[in-house]
């Protein structure tokens, strides 16, 4: 089978563009994978699909599936490629859209310098629906907030690692390191992706705070690995930051592919704001194994 698709970037983080509005391919787990392979196919971070308008009140349907082909709930720099992506294969006209993902609705908006604002919706702080098992486990509060020990059999460490834990649509656990370019992110970030408290595994966040305005961030996605960019880490960690007393509610975060800005008042129902880039990188044709 041979399909068109689009290259998209943001802050480094990359997507195999799929337009499925007139009709779903059907691809199976394997031509995902196919498809994010850097060696024998396009390669990418995640494949995103954008479908139809699923109900009244939304304007596309968003589907993500991660490099090893599973289906995920959300994917911040996803998003704003996808609004770029619509727009530029004429498919609306609108400046801002409504888009439905397994995580909840979400609305990016494109800004008059290029770059793409996204409401990412409020985070979810509530253990089960993130979801994080805490059975057992005896949090330490920071701030306003509270972090959970996690045990990682297999690392060397003696002592447990401490993590914030919160859903953006999907989960996260972030923990605070000194130093972001020495974080052992290779090595404990599949520890933390696969632990036992996390049923649907979680995407592992490190965090460098520089100031109450700037952070460093690199983040271990769950069924990606470690990427140049994520956008709903970068959202996770300024609102783990600000929950524990250490961040101011406009965040600029830095990451390896590049720089996001968050934004987030603090009130537990308030949406958080992500805005970056989002890049076109090249179209093309692919013929896929059945």
């Amino acid at each position: 089978m041979r399909i068109r698709f689009t290259k998209m970037q943001g802050a480094g983080n990359d997507f195999v563009m799929l337009d499925e509005t007139r009709g779903r391919l059907g691809l199976s787990t394997s031509q995902y994978r196919f498809l994010a392979d850097r060696h024998f196919g396009v390669g990418a971070d995640q494949i995103l699909s954008v479908r139809p308008s699923p109900a009244s009140g939304i304007d596309f349907e968003y589907v993500i599936h991660n490099a090893d082909g599973g289906e995920v709930e959300q994917c911040g720099n996803g998003a704003r490629c996808f609004v770029r992506f619509v727009r530029e294969q004429g498919l609306t006209a609108k400046d801002a859209v409504k888009v439905k993902t397994l995580g909840g609705v979400i609305e990016p908006r494109m800004q008059a310098d290029g770059r793409v604002t996204v409401n990412m919706g409020a985070p979810v702080f509530d253990l089960p629906l993130v979801p994080f098992d805490a059975t057992g486990l005896i949090p330490k509060t920071f701030g306003l907030w509270q972090k959970w020990p996690l045990v990682l059999a297999e690392s060397t460490q003696l002592a447990p690692v401490f993590v914030a834990v919160l859903s953006m649509g999907n989960p996260h656990a972030v923990q605070l390191v000194d130093a972001i370019d020495g974080a052992p992110v290779l090595q404990t970030g599949p520890l933390i992706e696969h632990h036992a408290c996390f049923p649907n595994r979680v995407n592992a966040g490190f965090m460098q705070i520089v100031s109450r305005h700037q952070i460093r961030l690199r983040v271990y996605e769950r069924g990606a690995g470690e990427t140049l960019a994520c956008g709903t880490g970068a959202c996770a960690a300024v609102v783990a930051g600000i929950r524990l007393g250490l961040l101011d509610s406009r965040v600029d975060v830095q990451m390896r592919g590049g720089q996001l800005t968050i934004e987030w008042t603090g009130e537990l129902d308030a949406p958080v704001m992500m805005t970056g880039p989002a890049t076109t990188v090249f179209e093309s044709e692919i013929e896929i194994p059945e």
